[in-house]
């Protein structure tokens, strides 16, 4: 996201430690490039999802689906490499409130391409290859995501000197991890052997759900009480306001695909009581997600109007409208409305939009080092 966001307060100390000199590239390298593979990701897996499918359109997906595996392996052995040659920095962002929440990114971007592997991947390295690919990017993901979603409020309040007029969407990040375990989980329920392990894995979902859930229901608040008290966001961090889609689109993507599997992952009355909960859950989840996009999108209109430029951040227009799309995709599957098809349509074309103006914008700060220099 904003690369301004990534540069954590530095001393003169750091600023020459012996460390410094080695692989300049990577210094300002931080955890916000994960999103970048997350919005990548998503495209992939929403557009195999929808209701509605072309010629072509999943091996469009594929092949954007392998970009984004592509760009998690290059980024995976790049963050490693900021670690071993600039460590000052990369223990600095965890002690910046502004950089550590994007720690949460490394877990999404591991879950959403690993169920991504599951969704289209499998097309072109089959179905046991598959399956094991998203086994270990899953378990992966979902522990950094669990650890993330402790490990970063703890630091917030007993290391970081945060105020209430600093309340940002970025501090949703490491809590809406766990929520992506539980839309991605599903997935690997078919594969596993029918009983106990099943429904573990379907209960196990739900527990990350509701960690998810009551954990953003306690952050949210201070997000809208700093808009309203504190005025619009600066221009660059505009494009965050999307960020708190991720948990209300995510959510009903979640109780959409664990009430498909519920059927074989547990019995009666739960089986059809989880069902009726996708509905009478997401329909009312995603009308709010609607008033919000409402609200972001005139504020961005806004900062647009006023000269903000691009910077990492426009990748928060990306995943969280995403997770929009597979919730109501989900709601259309088990609704059968007409309308929320032609909805998870309408928001995949927004989605497709944003990510290749983010796409284009990151390329061409990459090619002219610009993005890896601030």
């Amino acid at each position: 996201m904003a690369t301004t966001l990534v540069r954590p307060r530095t001393t003169p100390a750091t600023e020459t430690a012996p460390r410094a000199h080695k692989a300049p590239a990577l210094r300002h390298l931080g955890p916000n490039w994960y999103a970048s593979v997350m919005g990548t990701a998503i495209v992939a897996n929403a557009g195999a999802t929808l209701p509605y499918q072309l010629p072509g359109q999943r091996v469009a997906c594929q092949i954007v689906w392998a970009l984004s595996a592509l760009a998690l392996a290059v980024l995976l052995t790049a963050r490693a490499g900021h670690w071993i040659h600039h460590r000052d920095q990369a223990r600095a962002h965890l002690l910046d409130p502004a950089v550590a929440p994007f720690y949460g990114c490394l877990s999404m971007a591991l879950l959403a391409v690993g169920g991504g592997t599951l969704i289209v991947g499998k097309d072109l390295i089959g179905t046991g290859a598959a399956v094991a690919v998203d086994t270990v990017l899953f378990t992966a993901g979902t522990a950094i995501g669990l650890v993330m979603a402790v490990a970063v409020p703890y630091l917030m309040v007993v290391r970081h000197k945060v105020e209430a007029k600093q309340a940002i969407p970025v501090w949703l990040l490491p809590l809406v991890a766990p929520m992506v375990s539980a839309a991605l989980g599903p997935l690997l329920i078919p594969h596993l052997p029918a009983g106990q392990p099943r429904e573990a894995m379907l209960l196990a979902c739900y527990a990350m759900f509701g960690i998810s859930l009551f954990a953003t229901l306690l952050m949210l608040p201070l997000v809208f009480g700093r808009l309203i008290v504190g005025g619009p966001l600066p221009l660059v961090l505009t494009p965050t306001l999307f960020l708190v889609l991720g948990p209300l689109g995510q959510s009903t993507t979640a109780v959409n695909q664990l009430a498909d599997m519920a059927p074989q992952s547990i019995g009666a009355p739960y089986a059809g009581a989880l069902g009726a909960f996708a509905v009478v859950y997401g329909v009312p989840v995603m009308g709010f997600a609607l008033l919000w996009l409402a609200l972001a999108t005139a504020m961005l209109v806004r900062a647009a109007r006023g000269g903000m430029g691009f910077a990492m951040t426009w990748w928060a227009l990306t995943f969280p409208v995403g997770t929009c799309v597979t919730g109501a995709a989900g709601l259309a599957r088990h609704t059968g409305l007409t309308a929320l098809a032609w909805l998870a349509a309408a928001l995949f074309l927004a989605l497709l939009t944003t990510w290749l103006l983010a796409a284009a914008h990151t390329l061409r700060g990459l090619f002219d080092r610009s993005l890896l220099t601030r």
